[in-house]
This record gives C-alpha cells, sequence and structure tokens, in this order.
C-alpha cells in the first residue's frame, strides 16, 4: 500500500462520510505530516500489509494515475502485473486478489 496526498482534506474538499467517521485531517504540509497521517490510517484500518507514503510531489499518485485510489500489484521482477480500475466505484478486489494468489504460487 501507498499512501497518498489527502483526497479529501478539512481545508479541502471534505466529505460526509469523513465527517461521521471522524476521518478529519488537513492536506499536509510535511512529509512528516504525511507519515503521520498514513500511519494512524493503517493502525484505524488494522490494516497488516507494508505501507509506504508518497513524497510530497505525488510522483507516485502522478505515475500510477492513482487519485483519488486504484489497486496495483507490481510483481517482483517490477513490472504492473495488475492494473485496477479507478476506485472505489471500479474496484474489482477478487480479480485483483486473484492475480496476487497466481503470483504467489509461482
Amino acid at each position: 500500500m501507498i499512501y497518498l496526498r489527502e483526497i479529501h482534506p478539512t481545508d479541502g474538499w471534505q466529505v460526509k462520510e469523513n465527517e461521521q467517521d471522524a476521518v478529519l485531517f488537513a492536506q499536509h504540509e510535511s512529509m512528516d505530516e504525511r507519515v503521520e497521517v498514513g500511519q494512524a490510517c493503517m493502525v484505524k484500518l488494522a490494516l497488516e500489509m507494508p505501507a509506504l507514503v508518497d513524497e510530497m510531489d505525488d510522483a507516485v499518485a502522478k505515475d500510477y494515475a492513482a487519485m483519488p485510489e486504484r489497486l496495483y500489484l507490481i510483481a517482483k521482477g517490477g513490472e504492473v502485473a495488475y492494473k485496477g480500475g479507478m476506485g472505489p466505484m471500479f474496484f474489482r478486489p477478487s480479480e485483483w486478489e486473484q492475480v496476487i494468489s497466481e503470483h504467489l504460487a509461482r
């Protein structure tokens, strides 16, 4: 998982669901803030997968067209083994999981 810039920051376009769920973060002004919020998200969501944080220039988000969210699988050799649709509307988690299972079985 790679944590990106806040898509619905409190100082930007906030959504009702974030307010109801108390997901209230301002847009990051430093890498330290971005890491801190990324860590908070990992804890709140109880995610156990490894996580990285995109740099302040948003290079990963730009290179992978990852905004607002997208599922990818990067294979061991570095090639894109799976590129999902823009989330959350076009997520296909079962497809993604199938490709992960196939790669792990190799």
